[in-house]
């Protein structure tokens, strides 16, 4: 069993930056597709980027330009940089990874079946 946990969430006025973390438990583990993904009390979560094993990379429209997702190069870690920050990017951030190889990757869950999950890091964004 692999646990993901994320780290690097605070609180920020707009405009300004965090940078989140998200490393396996396992520092051999490596995943094909791995994702972003916020959720605010009472919203639906929503999918905010992924990275595949090729370094190909997904973003939501809401966030491109000025979130940027990466791998460590163990790629047992990845990264969520965050800039420009909005008070509508306010919410709980979640990491996660599909232990299916060959999978398709997108941070659309209807898409890529995500298996593994983080227990989140809080981000708020005060106007």
């Amino acid at each position: 069993q692999v646990q993901l946990v994320e780290s690097g969430g605070g609180s920020v006025p707009a405009g300004g930056s965090l940078r989140l973390s998200c490393e396996a438990s396992k520092s051999t583990y490596s995943s094909d597709c791995m994702g972003w993904f916020r959720q605010d009390p009472g919203k639906e979560r929503e999918g905010v980027a992924s990275i595949d094993s090729d370094c190909n990379l997904m973003y939501a429209d809401s966030v491109k330009g000025r979130f940027t997702i990466s791998q460590a190069n163990a790629k047992n870690t990845v990264y969520l940089k965050m800039n420009s920050l909005k008070p509508e990017d306010t919410g709980m951030y979640y990491c996660a990874a599909t232990s299916f190889r060959g999978a398709y990757c997108s941070f659309d869950v209807r898409l890529t079946y995500y298996d593994y999950w983080g227990q989140g890091t809080q981000v708020t964004v005060s106007s």
